[in-house]
């Protein structure tokens, strides 16, 4: 292959890999060199707790990515600033004649990437943009009359119908790597102290960069026959922990797609319910790209209409919720399992978000906030996705009639009780049946059980949530 330029610039965001990247791919096959990026942006750190789990987890990831381009005759610069000004900046420094970088669809992500090509064209520079992050995106998967899917299991035919090797292929960076370049602007990656920020406390199982995915990799798929089986069970080791690396691009989600397909082809059970979850998040992303007004309102707008709770009372309840000082034992142990790890098992998520909508009647968007500070795993279409199907104001969400009880859904997941003891300690010395309903079989007044009443009456606040929810009855 003769390449077309001299110098290229690829511009890494939620893509942290060297191993099938589309954009350093595209690069290192279109110029003779070809250097590497990451901005630090300030336009998003600034608005960041000075400790966050998301910010420390980026920092290995960069020393890893940096690490491996280093051993292929490259390197990373990492820039802190606006990327706004940052890439431009860096792309005249260079002299590079294009950036390339892979598509991010989230509103904010657009219109910076709309001002950077324009500041690069300004130089005379092309900003080069891929598919990377999904399967299949924008417009490539469109219902038979050209419009988007709005029911997950149309998309998900659709999707498995479409599905064959071109798009599950890799791009083989490795053969191309000669053209990575080394630069003098790299000078290794900034510590949390360096940028301004404060050690969170990330889990240790969630592994380093490319590193720390490819051993969570290798361990889920020894048990990915029974994921089926035991996903939703929070005390079971079910769940492949990947979704901080599918977010931040530590994975391929081509090769995580095409493991699972082959998988299922094989008759697993497993399998087929994994692969079920990766389209999920592809459905997220194309209702993104094609309803962005969705990730601020409710995709259905009659939804809009509904009267949340609000006031001294409904701030209280949303404190408790947050702090997991509901009185309901596995509300509460998944809200601090999110508080002490950046982490919510998928069926506690929903759990938690039902309760909050349709147990304390509070707006789903304070719910969906208080996620996306705490998640380090959050991506925007999918928390949206999830809070606005747990609130039935979504696309092909659950029935708005339809209202988790906290407590049997604890005596089904949980049922010895073991999830609820690991994070609410001081209900430990309750047998297994009590500790799911406290309130009701055990003595208030244990010594040593600091555990509060209920914050509501379910069966009272389910009538509640029936009459709130008539209004999008009459408008229907």
């Amino acid at each position: 292959m003769n390449p077309d330029l001299d110098r290229a610039l690829v511009w890494f965001r939620r893509d942290l890999r060297v191993d099938d990247q589309a954009a350093l791919y595209r690069a290192l096959t279109g110029a003779r060199q070809v250097f590497c990026a990451f901005v630090l942006d300030r336009d998003i750190l600034d608005v960041l707790p000075r400790a966050d789990r998301r910010v420390e987890f980026i920092l290995g990831a960069l020393q890893v990515l940096d690490e491996e381009l280093r051993a292929r005759g490259g390197a990373l610069i990492v820039r802190l600033g606006s990327a706004t000004d940052e890439i431009p900046r860096l792309a005249a420094e260079l002299g590079v004649q294009a950036v390339f970088c892979n598509h991010d669809d989230e509103p904010q992500a657009l219109a910076r990437d709309a001002l950077v090509a324009q500041r690069l064209a300004g130089l005379g520079v092309a900003l080069h943009s891929f598919k990377d992050h999904i399967v299949f995106e924008r417009r490539e998967l469109m219902t038979a009359v050209g419009g988007p899917y709005g029911v997950f299991t149309p998309y998900k035919n659709a999707w498995l119908r479409k599905l064959d090797a071109f798009y599950l292929g890799s791009y083989p960076v490795e053969r191309h790597a000669a053209a990575l370049a080394p630069s003098p602007l790299a000078h290794g990656v900034p510590t949390l102290q360096d940028i301004g920020f404060l050690p969170a406390g990330l889990s240790a199982f969630v592994g380093q960069g490319s590193r720390g995915a490819e051993a969570l990799l290798a361990d889920f798929l020894e048990r990915i026959d029974q994921y089926h089986a035991r996903r939703d069970f929070p005390a079971t080791k079910g769940p492949s922990y990947l979704s901080v690396h599918l977010r931040f691009g530590t994975v391929s989600i081509r090769r995580l797609a095409r493991l699972a397909h082959e998988r299922m082809q094989g008759g697993e059970r497993g399998a087929e319910a994994w692969l079920s979850e990766l389209i999920w998040r592809d459905f997220y992303h194309q209702l993104m790209h094609h309803h962005p007004r969705a990730m601020t309102a409710a995709f259905r707008p009659e939804y809009d209409a509904i009267q949340w709770e609000t006031g001294e009372q409904a701030d209280a309840l949303f404190a408790a919720w947050c702090a997991g000082r509901t009185g309901f034992p596995l509300v509460d142990a998944a809200m601090r399992q999110l508080r002490q790890t950046g982490y919510m098992h998928n069926r506690l998520r929903m759990v938690t978000a039902s309760f909050l909508c349709k147990d304390l009647g509070l707006d789903w968007r304070r719910g969906e906030a208080w996620f996306a500070e705490q998640l380090l795993d959050f991506d925007l279409a999918a928390n949206n996705g999830g809070w606005q199907w747990a609130s039935s104001s979504g696309c092909d969400a659950q029935p708005w009639f339809r209202i988790f009880n906290p407590t049997t859904q604890s005596e089904k997941f949980d049922a010895e009780g073991r999830f609820i003891r690991r994070y609410c300690p001081e209900l430990a010395g309750l047998d297994a049946k009590a500790i799911h309903a406290p309130w009701e079989r055990a003595p208030l007044a244990m010594p040593g059980m600091d555990y509060p009443q209920p914050v509501v009456n379910h069966a009272l606040a389910r009538e509640r949530t029936l009459a709130r929810y008539a209004v999008v009855k009459k408008r229907a």
